[in-house]
């Protein structure tokens, strides 16, 4: 992968969750995800590439799944909790 991809994968790809004391655990793949350093998200997409896949739909399908995440960014940014109000009535 090292010889191929320019950008490190960090989490991305990888695995991330938890194991509790009654031995109870959780986990998932870290893809739909972004990295957060120094106040920048950074984002990664990526596709599985068989024989007959398309390269131009391939990549606008990377371009999607990384604009999803984007999005999601985008409107948390937006969200405000009002003063006094539990933090499941967050609104836009």
């Amino acid at each position: 992968i090292e010889e191929l991809e320019p950008t490190r994968r960090g989490v991305y790809g990888g695995v991330v969750g938890y194991l509790d004391f009654a031995g109870d655990a959780d986990t998932a793949i870290a893809i739909r995800t972004a990295m957060v350093r120094n106040g920048v998200a950074y984002v990664q997409a990526g596709g599985g590439i068989v024989a007959d896949s398309d390269p131009v739909a391939e990549d606008t399908e990377c371009l999607n799944k990384a604009g999803a995440v984007l999005a999601a960014i985008a409107a948390a940014g937006t969200l405000r909790l009002a003063a006094g109000e539990p933090a499941g009535s967050l609104r836009a």
